[in-house]
Parts: structure tokens; C-alpha cells; sequence
């Protein structure tokens, strides 16, 4: 008899299959425009195979938001290493903030409008705050108070989120030619933003 699961997804072929199928059905519907059965009839396997490796869809879309916080430390991270001042490296922070949320709209997706309860998934946690933490140690060189460091990582962060939305709505224009334009229209905003919740002396002040 002949088996109902299709050759070629066993073991973790079949994870990365139903990973790849879900991602694409996120990028074509949003995260909640799509059962677990549609990603397994896309990725080719019974609507069975799944629970080998997922209890439910959200732990896939979890595992897919986990990724995707791995890929923002990774862009982020090295836009950051560019600059030497705190200020800027957050500044940096913004503008890679926006390159992502355009080049990785998937993921973008599931990581703000999936409504993932982090404490009921570890990994994720843990990615979310491996990012949190890469932000921080600017925030904190800035401001020495940690409740007010926390409080600037968000700003910084709210500001490239609502630049990255803007662009995705085209309020910008086309959002493929004007990506580069809205990096840095994020980035000199986060600029201010910074500068001028940190008490820093400027040039005309240090000179008095």
C-alpha cells in the first residue's frame, strides 16, 4: 500500500518544509490567514506530519518569529558594529530596523501581529531578549539609569517601527525606491531622539 506522505520530507527535511510552506503562506495571507492543514498540503505531506514536530500553529509560527529575532540580531548587530558612539550605533540600529521590516516582510509579520505569548514559548523569549540585550548596551553607556535605558530602547525602537510602517503602506511613495531614503530619514530621526533625551554637552558648550 502505498504511503499517503510523499518521499523527501523525512526527518528535518519535513521541518524545514513545513517552515518554508508557512512562511510563504504568511507572506501571501499575513500569520493568520492560513490553517496548519494549508501548510501541510503546500509543503506536500498528510495534515498529520506536522504534529511531529509542532503542537499546534503557533508553535510553527513561534518557531518561524524565533528565526526570524536570530536574522534581526544578526542585521542589527552589524549595523551597530559600524559605529563606535552609542548614539549613532542606535541611529544605525533604526536604519537596519527598516531594512529588515522591507526585506523580510514574512517575518516581519509573525514577529508583531502573530499575538505569540512569549512565556509559553522559551526560544522565542530567549531570541527576543538576545536582541533586547544587543540594544541595551548603548542605552545603557547613554543613560545610567536602567528603567530610563529601557525606556530609550523602545523609543528608538517605536520610531524605526513607525518609519518601517509607513513605507510598507507607501506614504513614502513606491516602498522599493524609497527604502533607502526612509533608512535614513529613520536613522537621523532615532539621532534626535537620542540626543535629546541624554543630557550630552555639545561642541558650543564645551567650548564656554
Amino acid at each position: 500500500m502505498p504511503s499517503d506522505r510523499p518521499t523527501g520530507h523525512h526527518h528535518g527535511n519535513l521541518r524545514k518544509a513545513l517552515l518554508s510552506a508557512a512562511l510563504e503562506l504568511v507572506a501571501e495571507r499575513g500569520s493568520q490567514g492560513f490553517t496548519l492543514a494549508e501548510a501541510s498540503r503546500r509543503a506536500g505531506v498528510s495534515v498529520a506530519a506536522p504534529y511531529k514536530h509542532f503542537a499546534d500553529k503557533e508553535a510553527l509560527l513561534a518557531e518561524l518569529a524565533r528565526a526570524g529575532y536570530e536574522q534581526q540580531y544578526e542585521c542589527f548587530s552589524g549595523a551597530m558594529a559600524v559605529e563606535e558612539d552609542p548614539a549613532e550605533q542606535l541611529a544605525a540600529f533604526a536604519a537596519a530596523y527598516v531594512e529588515f521590516a522591507a526585506t523580510s516582510k514574512a517575518l516581519f509579520d509573525i514577529t508583531f501581529a502573530a499575538g505569540l505569548n512569549k512565556r509559553l514559548h522559551p526560544g522565542l523569549a530567549r531570541a527576543g531578549d538576545r536582541v533586547l540585550r544587543l540594544l541595551s548596551q548603548p542605552a545603557g553607556q547613554l543613560v545610567q539609569d536602567p528603567d530610563e535605558a529601557f525606556d530609550l530602547v523602545h523609543a528608538v525602537g517605536a520610531t524605526a517601527h513607525g518609519f518601517a510602517t509607513f513605507l510598507a503602506e507607501g506614504i513614502f511613495g513606491d516602498p522599493a525606491e524609497a527604502l533607502e531614503p526612509t533608512k535614513r530619514r529613520a536613522r537621523h530621526a532615532a539621532r534626535k531622539l537620542v540626543t535629546g533625551s541624554v543630557d550630552r554637552p555639545d561642541s558650543s558648550e564645551q567650548t564656554r
